[in-house]
């Protein structure tokens, strides 16, 4: 089965009922658990960021907190999970402000990791490419904005 355009599907909803395309949104949720948390997002979260960015670091805390720290390899995939989640919820958001901010507070978190196991040249490395990443999106926020992350970014940077 082919799918069908982004320009298809919209021409396409655009003609369905109300009560059809709430049947096909709940369709979508229960399919993908992906389709869910976007959902999620759009409906109750979209509209405070603040919110939204807050219980995504709580997330982080709490993910952070359970990581296995007797191993760098260990540490490592626990790390990279965490990774994984943080840029899932980036991507829904697609707001630059919030990836600068949640990437700066995975960075924090990463960096107290990283000096609890003795400076793992491999959670150094992905530190190194999120500091990147992150250098790389301020350019896009407002100057002031610019200037106050930068401050917080090179803070960070120095510990690595």
């Amino acid at each position: 089965m082919k799918a069908a355009s982004i320009r298809e599907i919209k021409h396409e909803l655009n003609n369905m009922p109300q009560g059809e395309l709430i049947e096909l949104c709940l369709k979508m949720s229960k399919f993908k658990k992906e389709n869910k948390e976007l959902l999620t997002y759009l409906l109750f979260e979209a509209n405070n960021e603040a919110n939204y960015i807050e219980s995504i670091k709580e997330e982080m805390d709490v993910q952070f907190a359970n990581i296995n720290l007797k191993s760098a390899y260990f540490a490592k995939k626990s790390i990279r999970k965490i990774q994984r989640m943080v840029k899932k919820f980036i991507k829904y958001s697609k707001h630059k402000e919030t990836e600068v901010e949640l990437l700066i507070y995975f960075c924090i978190h990463l960096n107290k990791v990283n000096t609890l196991l003795g400076k793992s040249l491999a959670l150094r490395n992905i530190n190194l490419r999120q500091i990147a990443t992150i250098r790389k999106t301020i350019t896009y926020l407002h100057e002031d904005l610019q200037y106050d992350y930068k401050i917080e970014l090179d803070e960070i940077a120095a510990k690595v």
